[in-house]
């Protein structure tokens, strides 16, 4: 049972996940005592084998499902969402398809243009704001996704593998971009990643999780201060925790 309350700037946790269980009608079991939680000033990334049920552990987090046993206690109400697509409007310029979630909430038109115009400088889009999608290359339609997310201030920002389709280098500015807006804005985040190495980079926390039926095997603390050095993905220890991960991972998939 999902239980949003009103947010609480004295609240630490975020969200509070408490043995959470995921039975579709049909019977297919997703989701099995997952124990969760997301505090102020962590991103926590999930990795874990396809369909182990990591997409149903944020649309519950997000609202847009029900856990059918458990407890999924949200303590705010400010939640931004990017999907593993950026789901921009085709008609819309990068000015208007950030500003939208702003025009959703009845901001003023001044209101949401000044916040639009932050966010957008906020991604290092400046410049691109009369754009179509269509003239934008993915990691861009990805980065406008993000300012239209970011017009909210959310304090918890839910990510279902939103890099997941674009080449190694690209990727990999967008996590570095990421760990920017992490510091700077303090969000709590949420990351979804098939990819372990981008688990280990952008988080100060892995959870990994088994085969369906979903539930986490092991969390790892990523020990790296933030904001990261791009770097630190060369060195020893970073390929050591990388190696634990996976082993965890390889692991709890049998």
């Amino acid at each position: 049972m999902s239980t949003p309350t009103g947010a609480d700037t004295k609240t630490r946790t975020l969200l509070d996940f408490r043995n959470v269980e995921m039975t579709f009608p049909g019977g297919t079991v997703a989701l099995r005592g997952v124990d969760l939680t997301v505090d102020r000033g962590e991103f926590v990334t999930v990795v874990g084998p396809s369909g182990c049920g990591k997409s149903t552990l944020l649309r519950i987090a997000s609202g847009l499902e029900t856990a059918s046993d458990g407890e999924a206690i949200m303590s705010t109400d400010r939640i931004g969402y990017v999907f593993q697509d950026a789901t921009l409007l085709p008609w819309r310029t990068v000015q208007d398809n950030v500003e939208l979630l702003a025009e959703l909430n009845w901001q003023t038109t001044a209101a949401r243009r000044a916040k639009a115009a932050e966010t957008i400088e906020l991604v290092g889009l400046t410049g691109f704001e009369k754009h179509l999608p269509r003239q934008l290359s993915g990691g861009m339609r990805m980065r406008t996704s993000l300012a239209r997310s970011l017009t909210l201030e959310p304090e918890l920002f839910l990510f279902d593998e939103p890099f997941g389709a674009l080449d190694e280098i690209t990727r990999e500015n967008l996590n570095d971009e990421l760990i920017r807006l992490f510091t700077t804005t303090r969000f709590a985040g949420l990351f979804i990643t098939h990819s372990v190495s981008e688990a280990v980079y952008l988080s100060t926390k892995v959870v990994v999780m088994s085969g369906r039926p979903g539930r986490i095997v092991e969390q790892f603390d990523v020990p790296f201060d933030m904001p990261r050095d791009p770097e630190i993905r060369y060195t020893g220890e970073f390929a050591q925790l990388v190696g634990e991960v996976s082993h965890a991972l390889r692991e709890g998939h049998h």
